[in-house]
């Protein structure tokens, strides 16, 4: 819930402060930086909750801390490139890929009732998926209107 209000909030404030700098509508900027600001708080995520991260693994995975780290510092530099105009579609490509692949371990959490922030098993469970399934769809849509058709 917390990366879809970041993601909306500054949505909302990017756009009203390019509106009112530039006198234009510009959706496509406004959707990279709101992005760009979600991705950069769940990447830093990562460092902060490692443990809880670690549990979204299976335990067959090996070296899911430093995987953990990876994939934090991978959020937040592409969160960066996308707005990179030479990295945009680079970054927009990779990161549709990066939600898809990362969709199993979401699932894997929920079927554990894995909470990451606290690093135990009394999470929401099947029921998140609800609401998980669906935002990352959006993600996916919001990456793909706001950097790769614009």
């Amino acid at each position: 819930m917390k990366p879809l209000i970041i993601l909306i909030a500054t949505f909302v404030l990017s756009f009203l402060a390019i509106l009112i700098f530039t006198g234009k509508y510009n959706f496509p900027l406004a959707g990279r930086i709101a992005m760009c600001v979600m991705l950069i708080s769940t990447g830093i995520a990562h460092f902060v909750y490692t443990d809880g991260m670690m549990m979204m693994l299976p335990k067959i995975i090996p070296f899911r801390k430093p995987l953990v780290y990876l994939t934090g510092i991978m959020e937040v530099a592409a969160a960066i490139a996308l707005l990179v105009p030479s990295f945009q579609f680079v970054a927009a490509v990779f990161l549709i890929a990066f939600f898809i692949l990362l969709l199993p371990a979401n699932i894997y959490a929920a079927y554990h009732h894995i909470n990451y922030e606290k690093a135990t098993f009394d999470g929401d469970g099947l029921n998140y998926l609800w609401f998980r399934v669906p935002l990352q769809i959006l993600f996916i849509v919001w990456i793909y209107l706001s950097a790769i058709k614009f």
